[in-house]
């Protein structure tokens, strides 16, 4: 049964009538002390609370009435009603343990979306997870019970339309995470659309993600679909989205709230029907607090968060992973699959890969291309800068950060100082080398 809190009796009735006909049982209150009254007799699968009952409208009372709630029936999601002036209240009330929020004036199919997300993932949380479901992995190498605790959550709320958050660093494999959700949910016969955001820029953002009519801007030959209609019933993964700047946040964040687009040069709003799974390697909560990344969209993004682990986390998997892309590469380029020593199967598990699965990845082709059919650990080691004793002892006992360092310094004698062949020998991107040479202070 859910539970409609609103001193509003149109509010009330609209919704009322509005889950009734989706096959819902509907209870509703006006007053904060009826609802008190409910929730200490009547356990409730949902809550609908509206954030203002008086003349004032601070939402003060929403807050206060969801932190009473929350006492009674800690375990049901509690869906806020909110104006768009109240946005940064609804976070708040997130804060305070609400599940979700929607604005005033609601989309129906939006709404009603929301409410089966939230009753399927509560339910998906109470009922224990079961052996040999069929889940697929969509590729994903690995035992590590990191990972595999990981792929469990995934196998949880992957039927659910649940936003999803993947962080992790560059190269771990955010995107197959992103993939194993989409085969394994509702959506899967549809498309799944990749969008790295840190390669649109702000000028072309609009036409990108919501398309154009004919017409629209010089240029504009032909009108052309945006990435949101063209994953409409799919998923779409919006990867590096930490890199978004802010006005593409706010354009962004409609979309994800409400479900309609505008394509550039047209005036009528498009539905689209959308379940969004973004990635970041940024630190999200720190950009919030500097306030170059929008509150309401992070909060709006990540009702499910997973930690994907760097392969340093997860050296167990490394034999694993190598013999994996050993037997890729030589099927793909038609060579009979090499042997590698013990010796050097042990030397690649103590290495620090800053670029993580992506390099050790780069490593073994080139190694399988050019080292012949018995790799030594000599086949491996000059693609890290050397094999110099000093080295050796980083690895044995520096951190990891120090090991870390150690392996950009000496990518960066290999490749003469150039970045674009560095960033290659550590199987990175550009980008993340930047970053790792502004962590460490080097130049």
């Amino acid at each position: 049964m859910i539970l409609i809190i609103d001193d509003d009796s149109a509010i009330r009735m609209s919704l009322s009538l509005l889950l009734k006909r989706a096959g819902y049982q509907v209870d509703s209150v006006s007053t904060p002390d009826e609802a008190l009254q409910k929730v200490r007799r009547t356990a409730y699968d949902l809550i609908l609370m509206d954030m203002n009952y008086s003349l004032s409208t601070t939402g003060e009372e929403g807050i206060e009435l969801l932190r009473k709630t929350k006492i009674f029936q800690p375990d049901t999601p509690v869906i806020l009603i909110t104006a768009w002036g109240s946005i940064e209240l609804a976070v708040e009330g997130m804060k305070a343990g609400a599940y979700d929020f929607v604005t005033k004036p609601w989309n129906n199919l939006v709404l009603l979306q929301r409410i089966e997300t939230a009753l399927s993932l509560n339910s998906a949380e109470e009922e224990p997870v079961e052996e040999n479901t069929g889940f697929r992995r969509g590729g994903i190498i690995g035992n590590n019970r990191n990972l595999v605790e990981l792929l469990q959550t995934v196998e949880r709320i992957a039927p659910t339309d649940a936003p999803v958050l993947i962080l992790g660093e560059n190269g771990t494999g955010k995107e197959m995470i992103a993939n194993a959700i989409h085969i394994n949910s509702k959506r899967r016969d549809n498309p799944f659309v990749m969008v790295n955001l840190g390669g649109v820029s702000q000028s072309l953002f609009e036409s990108e993600m919501f398309g154009h009519a004919k017409g629209a801007f010089t240029g504009a030959v032909a009108a052309r679909k945006g990435r949101f209609e063209v994953a409409d019933k799919g998923t779409i993964f919006l990867d590096e989205i930490g890199d978004l700047d802010m006005s593409c946040q706010v354009k962004l964040l409609r979309v994800l709230q409400q479900h309609t687009f505008e394509p550039l040069g047209e005036s009528r709003p498009r539905k689209v029907d959308i379940r969004v799974v973004c990635a970041t390697n940024a630190d999200l909560p720190a950009m919030v607090a500097d306030r170059t990344f929008r509150e309401d969209l992070f909060y709006r993004i990540n009702l499910i968060t997973l930690h994907l682990p760097a392969l340093r986390e997860r050296r167990d998997d490394i034999p694993l992973l190598v013999r994996h892309f050993m037997k890729e590469v030589s099927r793909s380029h038609g060579l009979d699959l090499p042997e590698i020593s013990s010796e050097a199967m042990e030397w690649l598990t103590r290495l620090p890969y800053p670029g993580n699965i992506r390099q050790l990845k780069n490593m073994v082709e080139r190694a399988v291309l050019i080292g012949g059919q018995h790799l030594g650990r000599e086949a491996f080691a000059g693609m890290t800068g050397g094999d110099s004793p000093e080295s050796e002892s980083l690895r044995a006992s520096g951190t990891l950060d120090d090991m870390e360092k150690q392996a950009i310094t000496e990518a960066l004698k290999e490749a003469d100082g150039n970045m674009a062949r560095a960033s290659r020998i550590l199987g990175v991107t550009r980008q993340t080398l930047y970053r790792r040479l502004e962590k460490y202070g080097l130049r």
